[in-house]
């Protein structure tokens, strides 16, 4: 790509993507008094980026294949509205070279690097090379063309076990096998191969060795303009990962001496100078956490989801200075400029299922509250109460980002917040994320990236009772949520007045299979609450009735006790100071019947596409068998048969989509 040799004035930016990062680019564009269009999918019709952008451009169906990643309609939408630059967020095109190739045939100007360096560092096997002729430290493995079997083989035996398998055009942990003994390698090789080919219509890959030291993953930003000029920032920790994919991230990161963070700061320019690199840019490296060595494994060509916590603790803006770099100026600042000033966390809300294997969701927030944002706190996020979590995309909800003058300051902060940000609707990942913010080890800086594995017992643990302090706080205010609406009729205006006696009332609620006993006596202005027939515990309390949602306050002796319950048809979800819980109101036995009868029909256990239907009506199954395998957001489950039965019905076809509870198919025994 040709180098930018003068400023160019951008009145208007087009971002070619959607949720969180386009909402995120569009407030620095209002700051920078550019106009902004927006492009939406089926799905994306009603979304918040849509709203927030000066005008906004349907692109297609709700699948990304047929919208964002659609080159040809973007560009219809680009000379359709006079956009002179498109900034591509980060995943769809923004690592594409053939998209930066077609903009700048069509002089536009593409907010990101130039496409040689989007090819050279998008290859791994590309990116290793060059990364070694320029002086850079890389993991030790093979990175070449050859991709005989017999081949990788020898290769793989030279290097080591254990090893990692990786595909050449991978990312987000697809195509990616760990081999601990020759015995599995040729297998592994096949598995990685084939899910190469079917993520990145790419089966090549590459050898390298494994480390298994608990090993950490830093990574450095940096920003390069047309003018030979490059800077890096402080340096991140996203060491904490699941399925290969982070979850938590902090600058700077733990435990780094300030030489070490010079030191690698210096290679992520060395690597950014090696492919003529322009614009935002990261350079990921392992941490040999015994040798106290870094490897380079990889350059992300565009803006990180995790770019906040750079911005919080040095001060800038990195969309601005992408805008910037892009117009032609030269960067604001020189590296000795550039300080650290404080600690920051980044916690993505997924919506997710920790304690099944971090299951991605998808369905309506039926009710959302979050924290409110200050200096020091940050929503990055395009979901609102009303809106939807697409199985068509990413699930994550938000990124709740915080800044404190130290790690613990930091910390403590995060966990506060995250205790205040409430979803109905669908399972997240908060209570996981609470659960690791106060694990002693996270606290202690001891992160690696088999952090979540090696910590499972503490982490994934069943959930803790409600205590009976807090169960007293639910039952009152649960029982003023039962009374009408408070009004001037004699009847409503003192609802528990009684005539020489005190007005009781009984119920019961579920936790789980376990019922609960519940009597609550009202006197004096106090409520009186008994549970399982235990000694009656006197509750001063304010409530507050919000449609669907009960606030309290009050005390029970000198303990100062809080609650929120948000009523979704039967189910109450609780939060107060010490956590957040889900009771139930027990269903009538009539009705418990009902359902009783249909729990060995197979429903879908998540809302997704029908990848594949692997049996027809009248054929007989066994009790285990996949019945349908259900893609959601590229990851596959399976249904089984709960029994052995005949299939009566197949309720679906391939390639129609399912929500969470619907029907997939019923037996007969």
């Amino acid at each position: 790509m040709a180098q930018i040799t003068k400023v160019r004035n951008l009145n208007k930016i087009l971002i070619s993507n959607r949720g969180e990062i386009a909402c995120r680019v569009m407030k620095t564009a209002r700051k920078m008094n550019i106009k902004t269009v927006a492009v939406f999918s089926d799905a994306d019709r009603h979304s918040l980026h849509v709203k927030m952008a000066d005008e906004a451009h349907y692109i297609g169906a709700s699948p990304a294949s047929e919208s964002y990643l659609r080159q040809d309609k973007i560009m219809e939408v680009i000379k359709k509205t006079g956009a002179q630059a498109v900034h591509p967020g980060y995943g769809f095109l923004s690592e594409q070279p053939p998209f930066a190739d077609l903009l700048e045939s069509e002089g536009i100007v593409f907010i990101g690097p130039p496409s040689s360096a989007i090819a050279d560092m998008g290859s791994k096997s590309a990116s290793k090379k060059i990364m070694i002729d320029a002086g850079v430290n890389c993991i030790p493995g093979y990175h070449g063309d050859n991709q005989d079997e017999g081949f990788l083989k020898e290769q793989a035996d030279v290097i080591g076990y254990p090893l990692i398998i990786k595909a050449v055009s991978g990312g987000g942990g697809k195509g990616m096998r760990t081999v601990f003994d020759p015995e599995n390698f040729i297998s592994a090789l096949h598995s990685a191969k084939e899910e190469s080919i079917k993520s990145f219509n790419d089966d090549r890959v590459i050898l390298e060795r494994f480390f298994d030291f608990k090993p950490r993953h830093v990574e450095v930003q940096i920003m390069a303009d047309a003018h030979g000029n490059v800077v890096y920032f402080s340096e991140r920790d996203c060491s904490v990962q699941r399925r290969h994919q982070k979850i938590i991230e902090e600058a700077p990161a733990p435990g780094l001496t300030p030489e070490e963070s010079k030191y690698i700061g210096e290679m992520a320019v060395k690597a950014a100078k090696a492919v003529g690199y322009r614009g935002a840019g990261t350079v990921e490296f392992i941490m040999d956490t015994t040798k106290r060595e870094f490897y380079f494994m990889e350059m992300n060509t565009r803006l990180q989801v995790e770019h906040p916590v750079t911005e919080y603790v040095t001060g800038v803006d990195l969309v601005e200075l992408q805008i910037m770099v892009a117009r032609g100026e030269p960067l604001p600042m020189t590296q000795d400029e550039i300080n650290v000033n404080g600690w920051s966390f980044e916690a993505r809300i997924y919506a997710e299922d920790p304690n099944n294997s971090f299951m991605p969701g998808s369905g309506d927030i039926r009710y959302l509250s979050t924290p409110t944002e200050t200096e020091n706190v940050r929503i990055d996020t395009s979901i609102r109460q009303g809106d939807a979590v697409s199985v068509f995309y990413d699930p994550m909800i938000a990124k709740l980002v915080v800044w404190g003058p130290d790690r613990a300051t930091a910390l403590a902060l995060l966990h506060s917040k995250l205790q205040e940000y409430h979803v109905v609707g669908l399972t997240t990942n908060i209570p996981f994320l609470k659960d690791l913010a106060t694990h002693p080890e996270f606290e202690a800086g001891n992160v690696h990236t088999d952090f979540i594995p090696e910590h499972g017992e503490t982490l994934f643990v069943e959930g803790a009772s409600i205590p009976k302090s807090d169960l007293a706080m639910v039952a009152v205010t649960y029982l003023k949520s039962k009374l009408p609406p408070v009004s001037n009729a004699p009847w409503t205006s003192v609802p528990f007045f009684r005539l020489n006696m005190d007005h009781v009332e009984e119920f019961t609620l579920l936790e789980g299979d376990k019922e609960i006993d519940i009597k609550v006596r009202c006197a004096n202005s106090q409520y009186h609450v008994s549970i399982d027939n235990s000694k009656e515990v006197a509750i001063d309390a304010d409530v507050e009735v919000m449609g669907n949602v009960i606030s309290a306050s009050g005390h029970l002796s000198d303990q100062k006790l809080s609650c929120k319950i948000v009523k979704d048809g039967d189910v109450l979800h609780v939060y107060t100071p010490g956590g957040q819980y889900t009771l139930e109101v027990p269903v009538p036995q009539y009705l418990q019947e009902a359902d009783d009868a249909k729990e060995d029909d197979g429903v879908a256990a998540v809302e997704g596409i029908v990848q594949k239907i692997f049996v027809k009506e009248g054929d007989t199954v066994n009790r285990g068998d996949v019945i349908v395998q259900i893609n959601v957001m590229k990851m596959l489950f399976d249904i089984v048969a709960q029994k052995d039965g005949v299939v009566s019905a197949v309720c679906f076809n391939e390639g129609d989509r399912v929500s969470k509870g619907q029907l997939l198919f019923e037996l007969k025994e």
